[in-house]
């Protein structure tokens, strides 16, 4: 399964430019710190680091050293990490005793965003990891999904979709961490009502290898299967229709970020769309309309 993509050249908004452009200042700015004082930031975004690529770059700071100084900012006695973990853990690996670094103070908003920014311009977070970063931030600066969205160059539905993968199950949210399924996957299950059900389409994906566009089929499925119970020719048809309209009903929650319920046939049906605010309903009113305000 394909990792998430990542946040695009947008980030950059989401602290002043010249955050990482402290890494390249002169050599007189750059301590060397022992190792054993530096301890990893408990907030960071990334809760996995992959073995194999850790190993990788142990074996490149071998040969070459640490060539892009982690940055620190001191607590007590220690330094936390702000951006470098992974630096800092290949370098433990090596069998460095020392690591360059700059020791910088921010805030824990600041300290959270640059460490979000750091991870996914040097490599990308898992869904999961990326949907807890998003609602980390948003619970700390008190900011929209709007605004968000602005700041890390993502359209609104892509950070909506985003955080709610962090309603699934624990069992399937492990699963995305680790690239059983992808997004797409996750938010098929998602569309499923009951949660013993949720766990068989999330066995049914991994064992089988459905595709997404399976995936979604076999959740409408799922959910139709609550509503029709006619003889066994009409039952078939139904799941049909229902999969259909599950297919076409995370469409426009993907286009539209928001919650989408349709009710009715192909032929006939009403389809409700909730906002939450008149920012959003104006929002909705863009999208669907192609004008700026109601």
């Amino acid at each position: 399964m394909g990792k998430s993509s990542g946040l695009g050249k947008g980030l950059s908004a989401l602290i002043p430019q010249d955050v990482f452009a402290e890494e390249e200042q002169s050599a007189s700015s750059v301590v060397v710190l022992p190792i054993a004082v530096i301890e990893p930031n408990p907030e960071q975004p990334r809760k996995q680091f992959d073995e194999t690529a850790l190993n990788e770059l142990a074996e490149s700071i071998r040969k070459h050293g640490v060539i892009q100084p982690i940055i620190v900012e001191k607590s007590g006695s220690t330094y936390k990490i702000v951006a470098g973990e992974r630096r800092w853990r290949a370098s433990k690996i090596a069998g460095l005793s020392e690591i360059p670094a700059l020791v910088r103070e921010y805030g824990r908003e600041k300290r959270l965003e640059i460490a979000l920014i750091e991870n996914i311009q040097r490599e990308n977070l898992n869904p999961v990891d990326e949907a807890e970063a998003y609602r980390q931030i948003i619970e700390i600066t008190n900011i929209t999904q709007d605004e968000l969205a602005e700041r890390v160059g993502k359209s609104r539905p892509a950070v909506a979709n985003s955080l709610r993968l962090l309603n699934l199950p624990e069992f399937a949210k492990e699963a995305l961490r680790n690239g059983m399924i992808t997004a797409g996957h996750a938010r098929a299950v998602l569309s499923v009502v009951e949660n013993s059900k949720r766990e068989e389409i999330l066995h049914k994906i991994i064992q089988e290898g459905l595709s997404v566009r399976e995936a979604e089929q076999l959740a409408g499925s799922l959910n139709g299967g609550k509503i029709a119970k006619h003889s066994e020719g009409s039952n078939k048809n139904s799941d049909r229709t229902d999969a259909d309209l599950e297919r076409i009903r995370q469409q426009l929650i993907e286009k539209l970020g928001t919650r989408v319920v349709i009710k009715g046939s192909q032929k006939k049906g009403v389809i409700s769309l909730e906002y939450y605010s008149l920012d959003d309903l104006n929002r909705l009113y863009s999208l669907l309309c192609g004008d700026d305000t109601i």
